[in-house]
């Protein structure tokens, strides 16, 4: 999948709340530099980003407003 896609996906799945999104992406960021192991397949060299916004574009984290 594009890109373009994945981010719109992901974007619509915080009903389009670009900070929410952003904080989430940043606390999935951090927990994969911690260790946590990614819910997507990673190719070799794939950003931590990326990979948190594809989980969250394919709906296997849980976005909760506080």
């Amino acid at each position: 999948m594009r890109i373009e896609k994945i981010n719109a996906k992901a974007l619509e799945r915080v009903n389009y709340d670009r900070y929410l999104l952003s904080v989430v992406v940043a606390k999935r960021v951090s927990e994969l530099a911690k260790g946590a192991k990614p819910l997507v397949e990673v190719k070799k060299n794939t950003q931590p980003t990326e990979i948190a916004i594809r989980e969250i574009a394919e709906g296997l984290i849980q976005v909760k407003e506080d």
